[in-house]
């Protein structure tokens, strides 16, 4: 955490003290090297980024829980970053509704400048604290807030963390930065500290890297948490194409065992819902109970099936 503590959106200048912006003693020569030189070094450095990510799981996994219990609760998760750590932001969230059917709106990402700029940079607004601020004016009590930011002190992200905390939500900062300047507004500091990039200051690297892996493993283990998951199958996937209708018919055969033509009734039985099948040929229950069973549980396969199985079950 900062020393400084700074307030109002007032952040302190002292970028050469950013292990993200530094040089690379080790690259120095970069630009001296053969192309396959080129590439070893940075092949190197993202090496760095795993075992840097490994470092922050015990706090992501606080967060995945609290995420979850606010998302359980009708509570929705944002993120909200700028440049690379933003456009990050935006690909996670896009991913998981196809990925795990989950409704539009539960993970929502906010990319400082908006959608004009995923594909032209315009820098400058990530040094808005009141753009921040004002992108944050959705989030509700019952949310949780995840600012993403490389360098731990991006203004943007800082105003949108600042809003959160004033309405008492819990919140987050996914950052590459061993000190990350902004990391008193968060309740929980990811800090996988990548140290200076391969070429000094470009954050779209190995701190990128780091970025998407926190994100990825977050938003993974939450869609878990949400029981979107049976063992470690996408029995949540929305099939919109001939290619992921053929992936729930896999699917259902890898989790029950049971031949092609038994799998393609099942789906064909419970109108293509790849849980209502997985329920009801786990447990021998019609696909109208199954159903219910998945309502009740929230879409949790496992605490549907284990309900249909209860002695008294229907």
């Amino acid at each position: 955490m900062s020393s400084e503590n700074p307030t109002s959106g007032q952040l302190s200048s002292a970028w050469l003290d950013i292990s993200t912006e530094v040089r690379n003693p080790r690259t120095l020569d970069l630009d001296r090297r053969t192309t396959l030189g080129i590439l070893e070094a940075l092949n190197d450095e993202d090496r760095i980024a795993p075992e840097a990510v490994r470092q922050v799981l015990p706090v992501m996994a606080l967060l995945v829980d609290a995420a979850a219990h606010a998302v359980s609760g009708g509570g929705r998760v944002h993120y909200f970053g700028a440049g690379t750590s933003g456009r990050l932001g935006i690909i996670d969230a896009a991913e998981l509704m196809p990925t795990f059917n989950l409704p539009e709106g539960v993970v929502i990402a906010h990319h400082a400048g908006g959608s004009a700029a995923l594909v032209r940079a315009v820098e400058n607004l990530e040094d808005s604290w009141d753009a921040g601020i004002a992108d944050a004016a959705d989030v509700r009590a019952g949310d949780v807030v995840i600012g993403i930011a490389a360098s731990g002190r991006t203004p943007y992200v800082g105003g949108a963390l600042d809003r959160a905390r004033q309405l008492n939500v819990p919140t987050a900062l996914m950052t590459c930065a061993e000190n990350p300047e902004l990391g008193y507004l968060a309740d929980f500091v990811l800090a996988a500290d990548t140290g200076p990039e391969a070429l000094a200051g470009s954050t779209r690297l190995k701190a990128g890297t780091a970025q998407k892996m926190m994100l990825n493993s977050f938003s993974t283990a939450l869609m878990i948490r949400l029981g979107k998951t049976w063992s470690n199958l996408m029995v949540s996937v929305l099939a919109t194409n001939e290619k992921l209708r053929a992936r729930t018919v896999r699917i259902l055969m890898e989790a029950t065992g049971e031949g092609e033509e038994p799998c393609r009734a099942a789906l064909a039985g419970a109108d293509g819902d790849l849980k209502v099948a997985l329920a009801a040929m786990l447990t021998g229950a019609g696909p109208g109970s199954s159903r219910e069973a998945l309502a009740a549980s929230g879409g949790d396969v496992r605490a549907a099936v284990e309900t249909l199985t209860l002695p008294d079950a229907v």
